[in-house]
């Protein structure tokens, strides 16, 4: 990620994915790069390709809206990317880093906790049949109610979402549609923090991503950009087998972003039914006790002596 041409990054990334032949672009001899050629950008967007090169290095900050659109048009852009477009082109540098110069940001740089309202913990706890949990724009869960750890330990309040269902191999097979959810997920981190590369959270997280996981690496090199979505999830649980869940996401007002996830099963379904088995296992602490048999082993010692 380089914070000072964003914009740059965002332009090279999206025109690699879009076909000559989608643009309306027949033959043009041997390519040595994927998708269309700057000119070829510049060209179908109506401007010159002196301009179009200085707006992906980044010397020029100030396309009009009418270029955007037109670029947002050539690259296929769908509502939402073109809106981040617009987005990044408006930035200033002040706006991204106000009086603090961009060496000054670093990871260890201190952040501002982070804080769950109480009534929307009570909420939680007051939910013995959803499962839900909350988390930041990093993804990471910062509380969650019984069922929800029961659904995942990676829902447990300190991990983050993102990282879990890129690594954990237990997600990957909690996760049947795994594929669509990983990207879904790095589509929606991009949303949720736009323009803002520099903060060493998601410095933090998006180098360990891209070390770690080349699923990750991929997806994150597209600049793909989509609001995460209330959406359907299939799951395949260690201890109720396969079944289904609604997953809503509501934003809390006046939390800086932070968003309750709330999972549901279809009233009277055999999911429901599923999910109360799950709830009344997590009632008895016996999913606890599967997901640690050391503990269990240490338990079972001491009830013998």
């Amino acid at each position: 990620m380089n914070g000072a041409n964003v914009l740059g990054e965002f332009l090279r990334a999206r025109r690699a994915l879009v076909r000559p032949e989608d643009a309306g672009i027949r033959g043009g001899g041997l390519r040595r790069v994927p998708g269309l050629r700057r000119e070829e950008v510049a060209m179908l967007s109506g401007i010159s390709a002196d301009y179009y090169l200085r707006l992906e290095q980044g010397r020029d900050r100030n396309p009009s809206l009418q270029v955007l659109e037109a670029l947002a048009d050539v690259l296929n852009l769908d509502a939402d990317a073109t809106e981040h477009l617009i987005g990044l082109a408006q930035l200033r540098p002040s706006q991204t880093r106000g009086t603090v110069p961009a060496e000054g940001r670093a990871r260890g740089a201190a952040r501002r906790p982070e804080t769950v309202p109480p009534d929307i913990l009570q909420l939680m706890e007051a939910w013995p049949n959803n499962p839900a949990y909350v988390e930041n724009k990093f993804t990471d869960v910062l509380a969650a109610n019984a069922l929800a750890r029961a659904l995942s330990p990676n829902h447990a309040p300190g991990s983050n979402i993102m990282r879990a269902v890129l690594l954990d191999e237990s997600e990957r097979e909690l996760r049947r549609d795994w594929d669509q959810l990983t990207e879904a997920g790095v589509a929606a981190l991009r949303a949720n923090v736009g323009p803002d590369v520099d903060d060493p959270r998601l410095v933090e997280l998006v180098g360990e991503l891209s070390v770690r996981s080349e699923r990750f690496r991929q997806l994150w090199a597209r600049h793909d950009v989509h609001p995460k979505q209330s959406r359907l999830l299939r799951l395949r649980h260690p201890k109720v087998g396969d079944f289904e869940l609604y997953a809503s996401k509501l934003g809390i007002v006046g939390a800086d972003g932070l968003v309750l996830k709330v999972f549901q099963a279809a009233p009277g379904s055999r999911d429901a039914e599923l999910l109360a088995i799950l709830g009344s296992l997590t009632a008895s602490g016996e999913t606890d006790r599967d997901r640690d048999p050391a503990g269990s082993e240490s338990r079972r010692a001491v009830e013998d002596q």
